[in-house]
């Protein structure tokens, strides 16, 4: 069986993968599972160059098959912030409460009709030489909430409320209703016929 490394730290993102890439007769591997540590700047002035950057360098380091992620938050009213800096945003030593806590007060005299958003997602796949063969974008349309709401899903979950799902946010929605949706989950299912083939 083939193993498939995602470069991330985040246990979470390598279980939201691979319950997304069922079909995918893999060994999911996170950063932790390869005995191996390091830290990749992502110096990258676009999702695409960062996730590039990290599938790249985990590859070579490990000789796995890596693919790796970047992904943010943009508000229109925040003239597309966080951004780049959605994991960082505010300070980089908050919690993920304190970083939309952060946000929402940002957005407090902004009506909610004028809370527009976005989440959006680029998937990089590095063979284990290092070499890029295939990136793939999704992205999910939305708003911000007025207050935080639910308990599923991490990160910005409690107060984006995605399209179409009758106004719950991100961590009202099961991780089924969700991942259809969800800007990685739209980014995996363009990504996976091509990962069918490579597997």
């Amino acid at each position: 069986m083939k193993q498939l490394l995602v470069a991330t730290g985040n246990p979470g993102k390598v279980k939201e993968f691979a319950d997304l890439l069922t079909d995918l007769n893999v060994e999911w591997l996170g950063q932790k599972d390869t005995g191996f540590d390091m830290d990749v700047d992502e110096t990258g002035s676009t999702f695409e160059e960062n996730a590039i950057l990290k599938a790249t360098q985990w590859a070579k380091l490990t000789g796995h098959m890596t693919l790796a992620d970047d992904s943010g938050l943009e508000v229109d009213a925040l003239n597309g912030e966080p951004g780049l800096y959605t994991a960082r945003y505010g300070s980089p030593n908050m919690t993920h409460e304190e970083r939309y806590l952060f946000l929402l007060s940002n957005l407090e005299s902004i009506p909610e009709p004028e809370r527009t958003a976005q989440f959006r997602c680029v998937i990089a796949v590095a063979d284990g030489n290092g070499d890029v063969v295939q990136t793939a974008e999704g992205i999910c349309p939305g708003r911000i909430a007025l207050a935080p709401r639910g308990s599923h899903g991490f990160g910005y979950d409690p107060v984006f409320i995605p399209d179409g799902k009758g106004g719950k946010t991100m961590a009202e929605l099961l991780p089924a209703e969700k991942h259809p949706i969800s800007h990685r989950g739209l980014a995996i299912a363009n990504l996976e016929p091509f990962l069918k083939q490579l597997v």
